[in-house]
């Protein structure tokens, strides 16, 4: 067949004996997907999608001298693609031409694209700031991932396929909580989209922005019973502070803006759905994406002036102030620090602001709490006056209610939520930490950094008592943090999971530094793997990324080591195993309960990582353990570290 000018030839087999007679297969011209036929000697080309449902004619087959759908059975002529009788569905044909290398199909060459809703709303999305997406391609999410995929090619937009979109979710929320920017998770109709409902919850509970996008089945279906379908707004109202279907008449570019707003300013989730009709639709010739630009005030907020002298009242008559400070002041350590060194005093932190203020800060005092350090509590014990800076007073935390207490929050509905305060300050928290500072003229505070240290010389005593008095078969938690605190580097992200490897963590690692996220009031177990992937792809090569799990936390989301291989993030995964649901068996047996269900069966996980491509390192001796994280920190890609531990983590 002689080459036509206006078609472009594509090579789709190399030769004829690829494509036996009487059988066929699919072949892709471009981006046009071919059922290829051989039939009575002739190679033919037709539309590989039956005009009926859709079904892969190229998975079909040749019966009685007819092509069979593979979906319904309906028949066409395999060289004409006509339908049988005096039907009229039949399909279209391409050219074929059989050359010396090969077998070529001729097809038209594609329009110039021409941008779609989904394009529109994905531009939107990256003018007002947000760079990253995890999730996972599927049937119903395809014309939203090709607008990504365009994105991504531009070098706008960084894509992450994972495993399970419950650890798209994760990673999202940990971004969020790193950043104070959202990120966005992504999947398809039905399962996919409630996987993300997790990780969704950990984000809200922590008062991290996050995006959701899922795709959806057509809108004609829904509540219908139909395949993979769930009313997604309607499944995800509880946990979605902006919660949208996307449909042909919404003003698409605003959509985008509201649901970014929403998860910035209220520091919640936004979740949008696109139904499958929508998403390749053709965005009018006015469409225009939009921005944040000119559509968010400055967010220094000011404390009323009566909330102000309140709270210098206090300050300049207390003698024994103590700082405490949440998860809610990551973004304001500066102004509350210079503040502590003004008044002298002791900052405490809760377990989710663990590393807020570095161990090595002659006014620091670790974690106050179940998963703290006795000089916290001490600390706090002798106080005459609570400054609270982002805490919402969790039980796990256990602020005394009985000491004089100024709590400020950037959320009022936060301010004495759970008995009454004595200064409830509303104001965004570094504004006003600056602004106490300032306005604080004179003041009584005593220097209590020699009481401080003096608490940190009988704890570190205490620690070594411990570890020389533990000699049990495995190693303890306080060998394996003692040895991480001096391996991880200053300047890393540390993401932690639940259950008895938190409380360790909390309890014997001194920070020099590092950053740690959590799930912190929903603590769901399989946090931290995920969470590091989405830490890792916020700081990327600028900090060391390192999580730390048990067992049973790093079971829940384990395929996703596989993630990190395939990006090459080179997380480090500290793996404390002691093959059983330890927090719930000391749970059981405080609940004099016999205990029940909690041992697990394990791989060796050090040659899980290794099958997977990284490095594996297996420790069971307690000489063993310090070269095992010199490798694991100097290596250049991922590394697991599998600790086999004696199961008294305390």
């Amino acid at each position: 067949m002689p080459e036509t000018t206006d078609l472009t030839w594509y090579k789709v087999l190399n030769t004829v004996d690829e494509l036996p007679e009487g059988r066929v297969t699919t072949v892709t011209a471009n981006h046009t997907s071919i059922c290829l036929t051989h039939y009575n000697k002739k190679i033919c080309g037709l539309d590989n999608r039956c005009p009926h449902q859709g079904g892969p004619l190229g998975e079909g087959s040749i019966e009685n001298g007819l092509l069979r759908c593979p979906w319904h059975g309906w028949d066409f002529d395999p060289q004409t693609g006509q339908a049988p009788g005096f039907h009229d569905d039949g399909i279209r044909t391409f050219p074929i031409d059989i050359r010396p290398d090969g077998i070529y199909v001729g097809i038209q060459p594609e329009a110039p694209h021409q941008p779609t809703l989904s394009d529109i709303m994905m531009q939107t999305l990256v003018n007002c700031g947000v760079d990253t997406v995890f999730g996972m391609v599927g049937h119903s999410n395809l014309g939203l991932a090709d607008a990504m995929r365009r994105l991504a090619e531009a070098g706008k937009l960084t894509f992450i396929g994972i495993r399970h979109e419950g650890a798209a979710a994760f990673a999202a929320s940990a971004y969020g909580k790193l950043t104070g920017r959202p990120a966005v998770c992504f999947g398809i109709a039905g399962p996919g989209a409630t996987n993300m409902f997790t990780g969704m919850w950990d984000a809200k509970n922590d008062r991290a922005p996050l995006i959701a996008l899922s795709g959806q089945v057509q809108t004609q279906v829904v509540g219908t019973g139909a395949f993979q379908e769930v009313d997604l707004v309607q499944a995800f109202s509880s946990v979605a502070a902006f919660n949208q279907r996307v449909m042909q008449t919404s003003k698409h570019a605003e959509l985008m803006v509201l649901a970014v707003k929403h998860a910035l300013l209220n520091r919640d989730v936004s979740h949008l759905t696109f139904p499958d009709e929508i998403q390749k639709l053709p965005a009018s010739g006015t469409a225009q994406a939009s921005s944040l630009d000119h559509r968010m005030g400055l967010p220094a907020i000011t404390p009323a002036p009566g909330s102000i002298t309140a709270a210098l009242t206090r300050l300049q008559r207390a003698k024994r102030p103590v700082i405490i400070v949440g998860h809610g002041a990551r973004f304001s350590m500066e102004p509350i620090l210079a503040l502590a060194e003004m008044l002298n005093a002791p900052v405490l932190t809760t377990f989710k602001g663990k590393g807020l203020i570095p161990d090595t800060h002659p006014l620091a005092c670790g974690v106050l709490g179940r998963s703290g350090t006795p000089i916290a509590s001490w600390m706090m014990n002798e106080a005459d006056l609570l400054l609270v800076f982002g805490s919402s007073f969790a039980n796990h935390t256990g602020i005394s209610p009985k000491i004089p207490t100024i709590q400020v929050d950037f959320d009022p509905v936060v301010l004495a939520k759970f008995h009454p305060i004595d200064v409830p300050v509303w104001g965004e928290i570094a504004t006003t930490a600056s602004l106490f500072r300032q306005e604080l003229t004179t003041c009584q505070a005593i220097d209590q950094r020699p009481a401080i240290q003096h608490r940190w010389d009988i704890w570190r005593a205490e620690k070594v008592n411990r570890l020389r008095d533990d000699q049990t078969m495995g190693l303890s938690s306080i060998a394996v943090f003692e040895a991480l605190s001096r391996h991880t580097p200053g300047n890393a992200v540390v993401c932690v999971d639940v259950g008895n490897n938190a409380y360790s963590l909390g309890r014997y690692f001194e920070t020099s530094g590092q950053s740690f996220l959590m799930s912190g009031y929903l603590g769901s177990i399989g946090f931290a793997l995920p969470a590091a992937m989405g830490a890792w792809a916020a700081v990327g090569q600028q900090r060391p990324v390192v999580s730390v799990s048990g067992d049973g936390g790093f079971g829940q989301y384990m395929a996703e080591f596989t993630t990190l291989v395939q990006y090459q993030m080179p997380i480090k995964h500290i793996l404390l195993n002691n093959n059983e649901l330890g927090k719930i068996s000391k749970e059981q047996r405080a609940d004099r309960l016999d205990v029940w269900q909690t041992s697990l069966h394990n791989p060796s996980f050090a040659e899980f990582a290794t099958n997977c491509g990284a490095l594996g390192i297996r420790v069971s001796q307690p000489n063993e353990l310090e070269n095992a994280l010199r490798d694991a920190f100097a290596y250049p890609g991922p590394a697991l570290v599998e600790i086999m531990t004696n199961g008294a983590l305390i």
